[in-house]
């Protein structure tokens, strides 16, 4: 038997980089797959892929999770298509690249309403479900910059800080009703993400940083992933030696200061 077999799986930010290798390292171990982002025409083609890697059903839901007031539609929607949500991945994320004080704040209520009120909009939507029928999992894409704050990044670094508060809560709050929580906390993945974070003035950064293209593979990251939600992992850091700064910041807290303060960020 595969390990998701008769699991549906509902994955944000699903159109490419960890979003989309883990939709298809769900599908091969025979999970219905839910798949959102923004690009309609490249959900389609992981929905193809989808399918085509064992999935026994797969299903593309576009939208802009930006727009906070069509998100609880947007679950009903997802919920109901294949009457329940076994798995909810929030990895959908934008970044930033911009000084506190340069960064504008449209830029910064764009990252936070994208990479934290959309997952907590999504996850009171689908919670109480998951306990009306005896339980279920979520799982959240956060970083290692919500473990310690880093240059350029006042609004990502926020928001993922956020986003570990408020799912450990839910663990504390839900783990008596059967809930599951898995937090993904990568470092360095060769993603889009340094591509489409925001600059000071919420243009695009447009190209690739120099450590995001020297970090793991996505399909790297989605095996450690993947492995974390079927073993209902708490927390799962995917990366490499940048990893060692999460360490660092818990045992000491000082060191960790100073490192951060020299960080070359891009």
């Amino acid at each position: 038997m595969k390990k998701f077999e008769n699991k549906t799986v509902w994955i944000t930010g699903a159109s490419s980089g960890i979003g989309e290798a883990t939709a298809y390292r769900f599908a091969q171990e025979g999970a219905r797959v839910i798949v959102t982002a923004l690009e309609a025409d490249l959900l389609e083609k992981v929905v193809e892929r989808c399918k085509a890697q064992g999935a026994p059903d797969a299903a593309a839901f576009p939208f802009d999770l930006s727009d906070s007031d069509g998100l609880d539609a947007l679950a009903d929607k997802a919920w109901n298509l294949f009457r329940g949500i076994d798995i909810l991945y929030n990895n959908a994320g934008i970044s930033q690249r911009g000084t506190t004080v340069e960064t504008e704040m449209h830029v910064i209520r764009k990252v936070m309403d994208i990479d934290y009120f959309a997952p907590v909009i999504l996850t009171k939507n689908i919670l109480p479900r998951m306990i009306a029928r005896g339980g279920g999992q979520l799982v959240v894409t956060t970083s290692i910059a919500g473990r310690f704050g880093f240059p350029l990044r006042c609004a990502y670094s926020s928001a993922k800080h956020a986003l570990y508060g408020f799912f450990e809560t839910v663990q504390a709050e839900t783990y008596d009703q059967n809930i599951r929580v898995t937090i993904v906390c990568p470092g360095r993945v060769q993603t889009n993400i340094s591509k489409y974070a925001l600059e000071k003035d919420g243009r695009q950064h447009g190209k690739m940083d120099a450590g995001q293209a020297g970090g793991v593979t996505p399909q790297q990251a989605a095996d450690k992933i993947v492995k974390a939600v079927y073993r209902k992992k708490r927390e799962v850091l995917v990366g490499r030696y940048e990893l060692l700064m999460a360490y660092i910041k818990q045992f000491f807290p000082g060191l960790a200061a100073r490192l951060a303060r020299k960080i070359k960020p891009m």
